[in-house]
C-alpha cells in the first residue's frame, strides 16, 4: 500500500514538474545559450585572427585570454562575475554575469577550433587570392572562411551541445533555468533523485534534437562541397 502511494506520489511529481521545466529550458536555457553562443563565436573569430595576424602584441594578449579562461574552471569564472566583483563595487545582474560567463568561455575554447579550421586551409588559397589582387581581407573573407567554415562546423556544433548542459551551471548564480526550477521544486518536494533524472532526460531530448540538426548540417556542407 505504502509503495502505491509513493509512486503514485512521484508520477504525480513528474507529470506536475516536466511541463515547469520545459518550459524553463525552452524560455531560459535555450535563449542562454543561443545569445552566448553568438556572441562567443565572434569573440573566437576576433580571437583566432589576432593569433594568427602576425602581430605580436594581438598574439600575446589573445593566447594569455585563452590561456587564463581554458585553464580555469567555468564555475569559479562565474562565481567571480557573480559574487566576486561586487566586492570591488562591480555588481552584474544573474542573467547578464551568465551571459559574459559563457561568452568568454565560449570565444575561448572555439577560438582555437576556427584558428586550426583556417591553418588548415593550404597556402596555396592564399597565394592563388593574392595573384588575383585581393587584399588580405578580402581574401579571408571570400576564399579562406567560407572553406574554414566547414571544416569547423562539426567541432563548433559539438560545442554548441555542450553550452546547453554547461548553462545547468547559471542555477549557481540564480538565473532560473531549467536546472534552477528543478532545484526549486526540490525543496518543496524533497525528491531530488526524480526531479535531477527528470532534469537530466530532459536536456537529453534538447542534446538528441541539436545532435541530429547536426548531422543534417554536415550533409548540406557536404553535398555543397561535392556538387
Amino acid at each position: 500500500m505504502f509503495a502505491d502511494e509513493r509512486m503514485d506520489r512521484i508520477v504525480d511529481i513528474i507529470v506536475n514538474s516536466f511541463f515547469p521545466m520545459l518550459k524553463a529550458g525552452v524560455a531560459f536555457t535555450v535563449p542562454l545559450t543561443l545569445v552566448s553562443f553568438l556572441l562567443g563565436l565572434l569573440l573566437a573569430l576576433f580571437t583566432a585572427l589576432a593569433r594568427i595576424s602576425g602581430i605580436k602584441l594581438l598574439d600575446a594578449v589573445a593566447r594569455f585570454y585563452v590561456w587564463v579562461i581554458r585553464g580555469t574552471p567555468l564555475l569559479v569564472q562565474l562565481f567571480i562575475l557573480f559574487y566576486g566583483l561586487p566586492s570591488i563595487g562591480i555588481t552584474i545582474s544573474p542573467l547578464p554575469a551568465a551571459i559574459i560567463g559563457f561568452t568568454i568561455s565560449v570565444g575561448a575554447y572555439n577560438s582555437e577550433i576556427i584558428r586550426a579550421a583556417i591553418l588548415s586551409i593550404s597556402k596555396g588559397q592564399w597565394e592563388a587570392a593574392y595573384s588575383i589582387g585581393m587584399s588580405y581581407p578580402q581574401a579571408l573573407k571570400r576564399i579562406i572562411l567560407p572553406q574554414a567554415t566547414r571544416v569547423s562546423v562539426p567541432p563548433l556544433a559539438n560545442s554548441f551541445i555542450s553550452l546547453v548542459k554547461d548553462t545547468s551551471l547559471a542555477a549557481t548564480i540564480t538565473v532560473t533555468e531549467m536546472f534552477r526550477v528543478a532545484q526549486q521544486i526540490t525543496a518543496t518536494t524533497y525528491e531530488p533523485l526524480v526531479l535531477y533524472c527528470l532534469a537530466g532526460f530532459i536536456y537529453l531530448i534538447f542534446s538528441t534534437v541539436l545532435s541530429n540538426a547536426q548531422g543534417k548540417m554536415e550533409k548540406r556542407f557536404d553535398r555543397y562541397v561535392t556538387g
